[in-house]
């Protein structure tokens, strides 16, 4: 029993980072986009590097949201599968 509790948590981790690796790509390549727009044009602005990764950020989510539920949703169905397992 204390396998498969470990094993759940290892899931739980992990689909945590596969929900958030979508948000956290946008946000580092937006990032990097920007610091070497603001490299090479020597404007030092913080809300130059602040709004464009906000922005990007939440389109990705908007867009990924579909895929998201669904995978929440499976994930929830399995935890809530595995219930019995846990509980005597």
């Amino acid at each position: 029993m204390e396998a498969k509790l470990i094993a759940l948590g290892v899931e739980t981790f992990k689909i945590a980072l596969y929900l958030a690796l979508p948000g956290l790509l946008v946000g580092m390549f937006i990032g990097l986009a920007v610091s070497i727009f603001q490299a090479t044009t020597q404007i030092n602005e913080m809300t130059l590097s602040f709004i464009p990764k906000i922005i990007g950020v939440v389109i990705v989510i908007v867009l990924t949201m579909p895929w998201m539920l669904n995978e929440i949703t499976d994930f929830a169905k399995h935890v809530f599968s595995m219930m019995q397992t846990f509980v005597r």
